[in-house]
């Protein structure tokens, strides 16, 4: 039975660049999942609700502090707009801008790198798969008839090469449209909730029209 160190060899030169590609896109998985994952944590608009409560018992004192103590990229938004609410509502939707992106600067990163592998694995595979073939037919241009034997090595190569590409693209793509599904949620969620945020302390006296 065959083994990878088989295929690999049977594959050719093209496998190097093909596991290049593959190492590229499994790092930037981690970084996305610990990224996008981890260092993303809750819904902003439970954030949302606890400033108001606190807001609302406590006063805005209160609840800057309880947004101080938050590590969470979500709370320095808040808290960098409710920290502008003598200033008027321009300067708060600015403040809470900037602050957005500098915190969330990370989602999109590697993004592109992810894309780049999924599309030119499959690109490297089908290169592998046409010097298979030209393998192949100086094979048998060299010995003057059609054997099975002769052929095999550059068909094998062709075969190997094309399903290794497909085999580390189709994975990257799955993650890479999970990801940008994430990002795409948490940034409407967070846009949504800055402007409630907004709307709130409009309607609740806090913030200048």
């Amino acid at each position: 039975m065959a083994t990878l160190i088989d295929y690999w060899n049977k594959g050719g030169t093209v496998m190097w660049g093909l596991l290049v590609l593959a190492i590229i896109g499994l790092a930037f998985i981690i970084e996305r999942l610990i990224s996008l994952f981890v260092k993303i944590k809750g819904d902003p608009r439970v954030y949302l609700e606890t400033v108001i409560k606190k807001i609302e018992a406590q006063g805005i004192d209160a609840a800057l502090a309880y947004l101080r103590n938050e590590k969470n990229p979500i709370a320095k938004i808040l808290e960098a707009g409710l920290e502008k609410v003598d200033k008027g509502r321009i300067v708060v939707e600015e403040a809470m801008t900037a602050k957005a992106a500098t915190e969330f600067g990370f989602l999109d990163r590697g993004m592109i790198y992810l894309q780049a592998v999924a599309t030119l694995a499959p690109i490297l595979g089908f290169l592998g798969t046409v010097t298979g073939m030209i393998k192949a037919f100086n094979a048998i241009a060299a010995a003057g008839e059609v054997e099975p034997t002769i052929v095999a090595a550059g068909i094998s190569e062709a075969l190997i090469t094309t399903a290794a590409g497909l085999f580390i693209a189709a994975p990257v793509a799955l993650f890479y449209a999970l990801f940008a599904d994430r990002i795409n949620n948490f940034s409407r969620a967070m846009e949504e909730t800055s402007n409630a945020f907004v709307d709130y302390l409009v309607e609740s006296g806090v913030l200048e029209r």
